[in-house]
């Protein structure tokens, strides 16, 4: 293990200090140390990324400063906010200094704003929590501030969709608004957990130039939870890796890029993806069967503004064979995942088929559904949500099982285990519920689940959003080996177009809810056509630190998804 880095200015009080933190939980299968012995700061001003595979201990970490850990937990050692102890504090000092010193972007914006308010309402709230002193907000002021918020996180017609509720929002769009609440009453702590996991290459690096201009402008801290290495190398300052709840190195992002000390620090930037890469992917048949026939689809939803309709996907079509992957990328808001609950039979048409094995489904009742459900899967974007939370981690890869009567409950036991050995999940993972695990660790057990029937086509929606390096390229080689072993047809939607590359044979480029281009892989991305395609491949950057800020400082740099750790 390598020392940290000494700042010069060893005299100024950092922002944020974490001394020795150790925190454990109490679960039904035992006490489960997730933090030994951490300790890291980040001065004002300063851009500090922790790295490391979901469940080292990163979040949790970061978690304990801003008070947000459950009763289960037993926090052992110092964390100061400037030089207020945090550990110490009661629930009315935590709910004082959250929004206004030190805030949160959360990883899950599905799981943090509540369906049953518009996101104003929930903007407005955090903007009135800590009002300027004296002063008393207005709701037609904290209106206003809500869609300047909105407005500097690039949600389109930000005036429109401060109305909006979540569900009527991409996940993009919604983690976006968890960024405006985050930063509504200018903190001078900001913990981003993954604040860029579901957003595509060009929103991201709006996002990011959003946190640096905020890190500017009041010389706010921020630390930074990722497994991007290409926000790494283009945000950060310096970098904490963290492995089994403990820092196994600290060093400026630079060295750590051009040197890295610890094995495991070598271990993870030697799994990051890149683009442009030889792709391994079999090629398909000329007569493999038609698993899924896509004709023609158009998708619309009221706005409820006098009658008007939005159209969310606009005359698409395409097809997949067996043992074929088509990606299907784009920015968030694109249709994408609209696309994808079509092809499910979660969302009808409002034109269009969408034909599963030689049945069209679009018109198809719940009963008439039940047997061809059996046939795929569907690997939701947001593991939070799709995950059951009063139902163990087995029960919830079960259920389909069960539902389509796989077999006796020794079966089904036993196919389970065999399920979360395969996704790398711990032992006794199936006994613990949803909470429990990281966002990494639900994303995996959402795809054992996809994968237990063994279907003849499976919909990824960003099924390694939230996966490690490590863990991401075990996944996409669990997929490959599935897909030949099963011979299943695939729509893998994605904005990672390393990992797309990976995994597809051929891609369909989205842009608002269009086709915009649609060849092989190798067209598509080493030689495309339309201006759309040109302007996402020139987002992706090398995942070199000194390169990524050059081309940043020439005003060319879009920092894209190119790696996750």
């Amino acid at each position: 293990m390598t020392t940290p880095t000494t700042d010069e200015s060893a005299s100024t009080t950092a922002a944020l200090t974490i001394e020795g933190l150790s925190v454990s939980f109490r679960t039904d299968a035992g006490v489960v140390d997730a933090v030994r012995e951490v300790s890291f700061s980040v001065d004002p001003g300063e851009v500090l990324a922790v790295v490391g595979e979901s469940g080292s201990g990163k979040s949790v970490s970061s978690r304990t400063a801003i008070g947000l850990l459950p009763e289960t937990a037993t926090v052992r050692g110092s964390v100061r906010l400037g030089d207020r102890e945090v550990t110490s504090m009661g629930a009315k000092e935590l709910t004082a200094i959250r929004g206004k010193d030190i805030a949160m972007v959360f990883q899950e914006p599905g799981a943090v704003l509540d369906p049953l308010f518009t996101v104003g309402s929930q903007l407005a709230e955090a903007i009135t929590a800590h009002p300027p002193a004296g002063e008393k907000i207005t709701r037609k002021q904290a209106r206003a501030r809500a869609v300047d918020l909105l407005t500097m996180v690039q949600l389109p017609d930000p005036d429109k969709r401060v109305d909006y509720y979540p569900h009527e929002l991409s996940g993009g769009q919604k983690q976006r608004v968890v960024i405006a609440m985050a930063i509504a009453c200018d903190p001078t702590v900001i913990i981003a957990d993954e604040p860029t996991t579901a957003l595509d290459v060009t929103v991201q690096a709006e996002i990011l130039d959003l946190l640096r201009d905020l890190k500017d402008r009041l010389g706010a801290a921020i630390v930074l939870i990722t497994h991007n290495m290409g926000v790494v190398a283009d945000m950060a300052d310096r970098v904490v890796v963290m492995n089994e709840g403990r820092v196994v190195e600290q060093a400026t992002v630079s060295e750590l890029f051009a040197s890295p000390k610890d094995d495991y620090t070598r271990t993870l930037l030697a799994a990051v993806p890149h683009l442009g890469t030889d792709s391994s992917t079999p090629a398909v048949a000329d007569d493999a069967e038609v698993v899924l026939e896509v004709s023609h689809l158009s998708v619309e939803f009221p706005t409820g503004l006098g009658g008007g309709v939005f159209r969310a996907v606009d005359d698409v079509s395409f097809s997949i064979a067996r043992g074929e992957t088509l990606g299907l990328v784009g920015e968030s808001g694109s249709g994408k995942s609209t696309i994808g609950r079509c092809v499910a039979g979660l969302q009808k048409p409002t034109r269009g088929s969408v034909t599963v094995l030689g049945t069209d489904i679009a018109g198809l009742s719940g009963r008439q559904m039940k047997p061809i459900r059996k046939r795929f899967g569907f690997v939701f974007q947001d593991p939070a949500t799709s995950l059951n939370p009063r139902m163990t981690i087995g029960e919830c890869v079960a259920e389909p099982l069960v539902v389509h009567g796989f077999g006796d409950s020794a079966a089904i036991g036993a196919r389970v285990r065999e399920l979360l050995d395969s996704v790398r999940l711990p032992a006794g993972s199936e006994k613990r519920y949803p909470h429990e695990l990281s966002g990494g660790q639900r994303q995996r057990a959402n795809l054992a689940r996809a994968l237990g029937l063994g279907p003849d086509l499976i919909v990824a929606d960003e099924p390694t959003s939230a996966l490690d390096v490590s863990v991401q390229a075990s996944v996409l080689d669990l997929f490959a080996d599935l897909q030949q072993q099963w011979d299943f047809g695939a729509l893998f939607i994605s904005h990672d177009l390393a990992v797309v590359e990976q995994v597809a044979q051929r891609v369909a480029v989205l842009k608002d809810g269009a086709v915009a281009e649609l060849d092989t892989s190798e067209k598509i991305l080493r030689a495309p056509t339309a201006d759309y395609t040109k302007t996402l491949l020139a987002a992706v950057p090398v995942p070199d630190p000194i390169e990524q800020r050059r081309r940043r400082e020439q005003g060319r740099s879009v920092v894209a998804r190119s790696g996750t750790v």
